[in-house]
């Protein structure tokens, strides 16, 4: 094969399914995306029925295969939402609609998981606290509050799995999914034989594990005809959406930090020992590519809940901004303010706190409002507190040993300059923002060409990924936001009962 040969990636997000056409030299061709509702059907529940991910899959790959004159395709790759459950009986249809990340039905289940496995040994073994909607508190809540539904089931699937098993007709998983399931060893790479016990767990009920870039079946007649292909293209095993987003970002490598800027705010520190947190405060996963010299086998991930959320309330709520340029008026806005805001600090726990607080009574506040602070001092403390809650959860992954030589900067924050400033000058260190875009879809697509020999993954990861001019720190700058950051921490110690009694 050759650089014109073409490699299909499929992102299975959250909301929508991301398909995207690609020439083994990193050229994309065509990309295309198809939506799926969010189910609601009670109070805290979040659903999704996988067969509308299928016709979803189906539109997004036959537009690009369109687009691009129905080329041949030489591998297929994918990535996909993490710790959701599908469940198959024996005949092999779903046993209920598939159970996602956001479903909180399950908090019972994550205390008593945490309670009889002990919270510093399920750090250890799973590489991450156990929350509602991963894939073991799912399972828990299946078997205690609908029991009838959990004895027909046959086989336990995340999202991606069974969109592969769509493809193939085979059962297999990769140790990036596995891993988020928190049924896994981080450092075996495979399942835990104590956490199934203290489920009850079968082993044979959880598909066989397999590196994300193995081929794991062909394309079957009836999946070809769904997606307008040829029957018999290879289809790799693929990798969760963030260690995919991480390949697709070039963030491979133990000096580079991922930060993703968009609703939320994600960290991403390859590592490549397991090195977990007996706080809880963050998680280590496995990464797509397989431990070895050079190869950064894992990932800490560090989250905060209100990123963009928090600009976008400051937006709609307070200044009304609702015209089409209006992020562009509060990057001008927050520009014509000098660092520091005014004195001005905002906390952005508009919903709780993940890392490093897990303070879901987190709230958020403007400390030090006065009568001289306008919008732009509102605009530019709202990108500080954001930068700040980021740092903070930074503050974890460097206790754990993380020393970034550069940040990797993603997301809609990527595009403001005032914003990629605000990170060089808190961090200390240049960022580069990521102009590739569906990074997750790319890493799928990277996935494909390493699995049938095209390239090796890792080299090419860094080679296709496409940053813009990087953003330098100030000294001067950083030692001002040092000493913000230090008042902000403080913001939120000296409240935090007041949070939690309300």
């Amino acid at each position: 094969m050759t650089d014109t040969a073409y490699l299909l990636g499929i992102d299975l997000g959250t909301s929508s399914v991301t398909a995207v056409l690609e020439t083994a030299a990193g050229t994309i061709v065509a990309a295309a995306t198809a939506e799926y509702p969010l189910l609601h059907p009670q109070p805290g529940f979040t659903e999704q029925e996988p067969e509308q991910w299928w016709t979803a899959i189906g539109a997004a790959v036959r537009q690009v295969v369109d687009a691009a004159s129905h080329p041949a395709i030489a591998a297929i790759g994918l990535s996909g939402q993490m710790h959701g459950t599908v469940l198959l009986d024996s005949q092999q249809r779903t046993v209920a609609p598939a159970v996602i990340w956001p479903d909180q039905r399950s908090q019972r289940q994550v205390a008593a998981i945490t309670a009889a496995f002990g919270a510093e040994t399920l750090y250890r073994t799973a590489g991450s606290p156990v929350s509602t909607g991963f894939q073991a508190a799912t399972i828990r809540w299946f078997q205690d509050e609908a029991p009838a539904r959990w004895e027909q089931v046959r086989m336990v699937l995340v999202p991606k799995d069974y969109v592969r098993w769509r493809l193939t007709g085979e059962f297999a998983t990769d140790p990036s999914d596995g891993a988020g399931t928190l049924l896994f060893d981080e450092a075996r790479r495979n399942w835990s034989q104590p956490m199934l016990d203290l489920l009850h767990l079968d082993r044979d009920l959880l598909p066989p594990v397999q590196p994300s870039s193995k081929v794991a079946g062909q394309l079957t007649r009836e999946a070809a005809a769904a997606l307008g292909l040829a029957a018999g293209v290879p289809v790799i095993t693929g990798a969760a959406d963030t260690a995919c987003s991480a390949l697709g970002a070039g963030a491979v490598d133990t000096d580079r930090l991922l930060v993703t800027i968009s609703t939320g705010g994600q960290l991403v520190q390859p590592v490549d020992t397991v090195t977990v947190d007996l706080r809880g405060r963050i998680h280590t996963f496995c990464s797509a590519l397989e431990p070895g010299p050079g190869q950064a086998g894992w990932y800490q991930m560090g989250a905060i809940l209100s990123a963009g959320l928090a600009l976008r309330w400051l937006r709609d709520q307070v200044l009304g901004w609702q015209d089409a340029g209006a992020y562009d008026r509060m990057n001008a806005a927050a520009d014509a303010v000098a660092p520091g805001a005014e004195g001005l600090l905002f906390l952005p726990y508009l919903v709780g706190e993940r890392t490093p607080h897990m303070d879901p009574t987190a709230r958020s506040v403007f400390y030090g409002l006065t009568l001289r602070h306008g919008q732009g001092a509102l605009v530019r403390a709202v990108m500080e507190g954001v930068t700040f809650a980021c740092y903070d959860a930074y503050s974890v992954l460097r206790e754990l040993g993380a020393t970034a030589e550069r940040i990797v900067l993603a997301g809609g924050g990527a595009r403001s300059p005032v914003w990629r400033q605000i990170m060089a000058d808190t961090f200390g260190v240049a960022v580069e923002p990521l102009e590739t875009t569906e990074q997750s879809a790319l890493g799928a697509v990277l996935l494909a060409g390493a699995g049938i020999g095209l390239f090796d993954l890792a080299s090419t990861a860094c080679a296709w990924a496409r940053y813009g001019p990087a953003t330098v720190p100030d000294p001067g700058r950083h030692a001002l936001y040092q000493e913000r950051f230090a008042a902000f921490r403080g913001v939120y110690q000296r409240n935090r009962g007041w949070f939690e009694s309300k």
